[in-house]
């Protein structure tokens, strides 16, 4: 019953956020190249997607962004769960994988362009460097505050290290991977939406920045539409993931009186 009137209420405000979209405009009496309203973009995106602009680009941004998300993902894990093992290790590491974080990635953006030219291997560079922190620092939370109850259980009967890892730590760390892997599925899109915008021949974002050029407003409204609708997507992928995988966990109560 709650999650139906959540539904019900998500699905109001989305038909109320099209109509002010759709009339608003004229009312304020704002401009079409201010700002088009929901009729003119869904023209545009016709008109886009008739000539395979919007397709093609679509799918080279979609495209870098499952290759950036994977890489950057498996990145982070395998770091993550080293670092959560080997207290020396992070120490020695820590200082400058949080200095690689806390430099502005739009910078990398030009030199990866310089470096690798105008393929799709510097929009999935940013993407990999976006996506790699939250996953990291989630896996290595999790890895270090495991029950120590647990660990001296499994000590006592014995387990080897491969099997302490593969039986409680690494386990016990998947619900905060995927804390983890949410974020980070919403930051791969920004990412190489970045990278295309910086120094892009193709994708999304060369698309954006066409349009801008040209004056068109509707046809930047149809490209940031299409970056949403892909974000969306691959956060109900990682979502529809944990399901599938964490189904053993108990789910918390959220029903109030």
């Amino acid at each position: 019953m709650t999650l139906s009137r959540s539904s019900a209420g998500s699905l109001v405000l989305l038909v109320l956020f099209l109509a002010l979209w759709q009339w608003g405009p004229g009312l304020l009496g704002m401009p079409e190249f201010v700002l088009p309203n929901l009729t003119r973009v869904a023209q545009e995106a016709v008109a886009m997607w008739q000539t395979g602009n919007l397709l093609e680009h679509t799918l080279i941004t979609t495209l870098e962004i499952i290759v950036g998300f994977a890489l950057g993902a498996l990145l982070g894990i395998v770091i993550g769960v080293a670092l959560g093992l080997s207290p020396a290790a992070e120490a020695m590491l820590s200082p400058y994988i949080l200095a690689l974080q806390i430099a502005p990635k739009v910078a990398f953006a030009p030199l990866f362009v310089m470096w690798l030219g105008y393929t799709v291997y510097p929009k999935i560079l940013i993407a990999i460097l976006i996506v790699f922190f939250p996953v990291m620092i989630n896996v290595l939370s999790a890895i270090r505050t495991v029950d120590p109850d647990m660990i001296n259980l499994v000590r006592a009967l014995s387990a080897t290290r491969w099997q302490l890892f593969r039986l409680v730590e690494f386990p016990s760390a998947m619900s905060a991977l995927f804390s983890g892997l949410r974020i980070a599925s919403t930051l791969a899109v920004i990412g190489v939406t970045v990278g295309e915008l910086v120094g892009g021949n193709k994708g999304l974002g060369f698309l954006l920045v066409d349009a801008e050029g040209q004056g068109n407003t509707a046809g930047v409204f149809v490209t940031i539409v299409a970056l949403t609708v892909i974000g969306v997507l691959a956060y109900a992928a990682v979502v529809w993931a944990e399901k599938r995988v964490l189904h053993y966990l108990p789910k918390a109560n959220l029903a109030t009186a």
